[in-house]
């Protein structure tokens, strides 16, 4: 396990140790941002406690909390940290558990290393170019890190599902995304779907359990980084809507086009 790797899972479970703390409290203080998404004590924690790690590595780090660095800085990077310390902020708020903390390594304009904890799991999953992506289960804040690797699964587990599966937005279903799962009944007959938060969507591409990930409505490229490395390390595609074009980063505006992930 390479170090930049090693760092970012260790980043990772700290937050997400942080994130527990605060989720198993009433101590929420949700704020609300200029867009009007919530913003929670934990996704300020979780940031601080990731960025203290990943300075280490003395590569630029942006975050969904920290965004305000301009572009003519930006583009200058050849290889930066771009991080969502809390993802899915709507499910935390829920406590129904869907939440993650995202950790991204991006190369020019490709992620080519992620790192997804699922906090009130323990589920984690990571990627680098070299090795490929894993699941491992029931993984402690104080797990030894660098043994990971031989009690980790090699993603997808699954590969041959008899019903076409779609994995869709808990929070941000709407009319263009129920045109595609219209759209793919059509194609495949009997289809399945199903609905969670956070970029555990990507992560149900990548495992295998769902066949397809459409998204027809707005994410930013801290939301999805992670899962990208993720999803290419599994042997995923990740493209625009026309399945041809891929999804870039550091972008000038950092919002994301919509985009499809599938297996």
């Amino acid at each position: 396990m390479n170090d930049n790797l090693a760092l970012a899972i260790q980043a990772a479970l700290l937050a997400g140790k942080e994130i527990v703390k605060i989720y198993k409290s009433s101590d929420f203080e949700v704020e609300l941002k200029a867009d009007d998404s919530p913003l929670t004590k934990a996704d300020k924690k979780a940031h601080d406690v990731i960025v203290d790690i990943l300075k280490d590595s003395n590569l630029p780090i942006l975050s969904e909390e920290g965004n305000n660095i301009p572009y003519e800085e930006r583009e200058k990077w050849d290889s930066y940290w771009l991080i969502d310390p809390l993802d899915g902020t709507k499910e935390f708020i829920k406590r129904n558990g869907e939440f993650t903390v995202n950790i991204a390594l991006v190369k020019k304009d490709t992620p080519i290393l992620g790192v997804i904890y699922v906090p009130v799991t323990k589920d984690l999953y990571f990627s680098e170019e070299e090795i490929g992506a894993f699941k491992a289960i029931n993984i402690n804040p104080d797990s030894e890190i660098n043994s990971l690797l031989q009690f980790s699964f090699k993603l997808p587990f699954f590969t041959d599902t008899e019903i076409f599966t779609v994995v869709g937005s808990r929070s941000h279903m709407n009319k263009e995304t129920e045109e595609v799962i219209e759209k793919l009944k059509m194609e495949h007959g009997e289809l399945n779907f199903i609905s969670k938060g956070s970029s555990l969507k990507i992560c149900m591409v990548a495992e295998g359990i769902a066949n397809i990930y459409p998204r027809f409505a707005p994410t930013m490229e801290w939301d999805t980084a992670a899962g990208h490395a993720i999803a290419l390390g599994s042997g995923c595609t990740v493209t625009q809507t026309n399945e041809k074009t891929p999804v870039v980063y550091n972008k000038e505006d950092l919002l994301n086009p919509w985009f499809i992930i599938k297996r």
